[in-house]
């Protein structure tokens, strides 16, 4: 049965001084529509007795997680996050602790550790850590009109059915399985395309839709056709610099050749560094955009694809570069370790 409310002290005084006035508990009970008699006489027993129609406080069952008990949960869950609270419940039985799972969870949640799904990340290797640490080092005082003369340049796969974005779905219990309330997958996403883009704080610049596999001959050719004519949209100044990542595509003797010939000058760039390049957001909007419209085919993928990136803003491009110096702070703040971009 649940909890009923206590009654206000303001209807508490009220039975009181009826009771003083002379008037009986069914009576009163009555007036001031309190539904039980037995309410009225215990507000009543507790003014005589303690003189006070405050709520005191209540014993309440004993607590079975000590000082101890609750000192090994944190110490446990603090060496491995990853611990259940089974596998915790077990640990604290051979120290004689004996708590319900519920209870692992109550304590741990009301000291602000809540069980939550962890964030995907690459993986980092110290020289990784250090090697980012020291790129956000060197260039944490570098001044903003630097960062917005930087071609940023990625490319990435977007699959036609694939977990690019969360989804619900409202309802009832037993109906998980209803044609309506599932979410279709296929092997493979139902097929995907490659697509290369670039972008500067002065806005989008164009992107290329890759058919077939992705080689440094590929690269180079998209890079041929698109950097140079993307650097006057853009209206890049002389001296720009172009920003790639570490794919062995783009490090390749062949393209490191291409480059050196065409005069493409490339900011020194640390490995596992997707968190310090904001081209990451644009492609996390990218995606949401275009499975928001449900493409059907692969033909109708590429076309959300290509609209969906000239809907991208100049203002947003410069807002993601105008904040940049935040994500150095935060991955020397880290020493390295991924940050929450």
């Amino acid at each position: 049965m649940p909890r009923r409310k206590e009654l206000s002290e303001d209807l508490r005084s009220r039975i009181v001084d009826l009771h003083e006035a002379g008037k009986g508990y069914k009576s009163i009970s009555k007036s001031l529509d309190v539904h039980y008699v037995s309410t009225v006489r215990q507000t009543v027993y507790k003014w005589r007795k303690f003189s006070t129609i405050a709520t005191l406080p209540r014993r309440g069952r004993p607590v079975k997680k000590t000082a101890r008990a609750q000192r090994r949960m944190h110490n446990e869950v603090k060496k491995n996050p990853r611990v259940s609270a089974k596998d915790l419940q077990k640990s604290l039985a051979h120290a004689n602790i004996f708590v319900d799972t519920s209870t692992i969870r109550k304590t741990l949640n009301k000291n602000g550790v809540h069980g939550r799904t962890p964030r995907r990340k690459p993986l980092l290797s110290k020289k990784n850590s250090a090697a980012r640490l020291k790129f956000a080092k060197e260039h944490l005082d570098v001044p903003q009109h630097y960062w917005q003369n930087i071609l940023w340049t990625d490319e990435t796969k977007i699959e036609l059915f694939g977990k690019n974005t969360q989804h619900y779905v409202w309802r009832k219990k037993g109906t998980a399985h209803q044609h309506q309330n599932l979410m279709p997958t296929v092997k493979h996403g139902g097929g995907s395309i490659m697509v290369w883009v670039c972008f500067a704080a002065s806005g989008p610049g164009r992107i290329v839709v890759i058919d077939g596999k992705m080689n440094s001959r590929v690269y180079q050719d998209i890079l041929q056709e698109n950097v140079r004519p993307s650097v006057r949209q853009l209206k890049l100044r002389r001296g720009w610099v172009m920003q790639q990542d570490n794919d062995p595509k783009h490090t390749s003797n062949s393209t490191k050749e291409w480059l050196q010939q065409n005069k493409i000058h490339l900011l020194e760039w640390p490995s596992q560094g997707p968190d310090l390049n904001p081209i990451e957001m644009l492609w996390h909007d990218l995606k949401r955009a275009i499975h928001t419209r449900h493409p059907k085919n692969i033909a109708t993928l590429k076309q959300f694809c290509e609209e969906e990136w000239s809907k991208i803003t100049p203002d947003h491009c410069a807002g993601l570069i105008c904040n940049y110096r935040k994500r150095l702070v935060e991955i020397i703040a880290a020493k390295g370790g991924s940050t929450s971009y």
